[in-house]
């Protein structure tokens, strides 16, 4: 295991300040991509319902959302969408890996809190994972310069959903396989303005069909509510540490070079993403590249917070990952704790009490891997072994601990 990371003081301080603004950015209409329907109307023809209600196949033409565990509660709806075409991925760059963004547009009319969201992938075979981010009215004519600016269903978008605005979109859901709709207790939950878009940034794994895809027509459904004058806005704020895992003993190859690997990341994803795990190692260690299977980051808490839930996200290769609160101090604590990672169980976890941080406490992420799994896995085995960097494809790694908190 390597030795708990320095907290970098200012360093740090600016990293968080940043995801709090882009975070705050979740405080017109769109393209049109993706249909809507409101909870008690009749579903539209090309909604995910409406293909249930018919008795056509769900398939690959369309999405097939799992019944809520979770009745509607007091003040909420549901909005359900889904992409109004089906959408073939193809990978870029000779990888075999296609982030693709989709517009939602859940035609708000007022101001209204996002507290629920159940994705549902219509080709689940090669749909990796799902993230969710919205989009500031303000940002939205940019949202659909960007969807025009490809051909086709939505645009290539690695790293976030890529819309050029100041602050960025808000991270504010993740789906991964198996996941389901998690709902906090308390009145919380994303605070939405009239006129906002979501945008569904959905990551193809093409490495079973050799960056070969077949048609996805994935939907979301979406619990919205009013709130209330105690309501209190939500935001992800996302805790990463990073990736530096040699090829396993038994493993050689030209990706095994650290600089090899990166240039590789570089070339199907971009200079831009590449840069990230250098900066994660300046923001993390100082500088220093210390290969190994564990490594951690240790986060100094800028200002008043209180944290209501977490998600784990890593990708194949991953064992365990744990958030610390002030780890090694009289106040110690277990924010999130995935002993055994599954990739296939990837769950947002409630605090069993919200739990108040603030300047003086540091929080540390702390994930582990293995590369022997490589060997292992059969969409991995067939690939040359690589020194693992963050990156965006199934064959890369990330480690992000995403924090579900309120400001105050």
């Amino acid at each position: 295991m390597t030795k708990p990371k320095k907290t970098l003081g200012k360093t740090v301080l600016v990293a968080w300040t940043a995801v709090i603004l882009l975070v705050l950015a979740a405080c017109s209409s769109g393209s049109g991509d993706l249909q809507v329907a409101a909870d008690g109307a009749a579903p539209s023809a090309g909604s995910v319902e409406a293909a249930a209600a018919a008795g056509g196949s769900t398939g690959h033409a369309h999405a097939s959302i799992p019944a809520p565990a979770v009745p509607l509660r007091n003040g909420e709806r549901f909005v359900t969408a889904e992409m109004s075409a089906a959408y073939t991925p193809k990978a870029p760059n000779g990888g075999n890996d296609d982030y693709r963004c989709f517009i939602v547009d859940p035609k708000l009319t007022s101001p209204e809190y996002l507290v629920g969201a159940q994705f549902a992938p219509s080709n689940a075979a090669i749909v990796h994972h799902a993230n969710v981010y919205l989009v500031d009215p303000e940002n939205t004519k940019l949202a659909q310069t960007k969807d025009a600016s490809e051909p086709g269903q939505g645009w290539t978008c690695f790293g976030t959903d890529g819309i050029p605005s100041t602050p960025e979109s808000a991270w504010v859901d993740t789906w991964t396989p198996g996941g389901k709709e998690s709902l906090l207790s308390q009145d919380v939950g994303f605070q939405m303005k009239p006129g906002s878009l979501l945008v569904l940034q959905v990551h193809y794994n093409l490495l079973a069909t050799q960056g070969k895809g077949s048609p996805d027509q994935s939907g979301i459904r979406l619990r919205l509510t009013n709130g209330t004058a105690q309501t209190k806005p939500l935001f992800n704020v996302p805790l990463m540490a990073p990736i530096e895992l040699p090829c396993a003993t038994s493993e050689s190859g030209p990706l095994c070079d650290r600089d090899a690997s990166l240039a590789d990341v570089s070339k199907r994803f971009g200079a831009d993403l590449a840069a990230k795990e250098p900066a994660l190692v300046a923001q993390c260690d100082g500088g220093k590249i210390t290969p190994g299977p564990t490594q951690s980051c240790d986060t100094a808490v800028p200002f008043k917070m209180t944290v209501y839930a977490g998600r784990g996200h890593m990708h194949l290769l991953g064992k365990s990952m744990k958030v610390e609160l002030n780890p090694g101090t009289p106040k110690a604590q277990t924010l999130l704790d995935v002993p055994q990672f599954d990739f296939d169980n990837q769950q947002r976890v409630a605090e069993p009490k919200p739990v108040v941080i603030g300047p003086g406490d540091v929080v540390r992420v702390t994930c582990t891997w293995e590369a022997s799994l490589r060997s292992k896995l059969p969409q991995l085995k067939g690939l040359p072994p690589r020194y693992v960097v963050y990156g965006d494809g199934s064959s890369d790694e990330m480690c992000i601990g995403l924090m579900a908190v309120t400001i105050p």
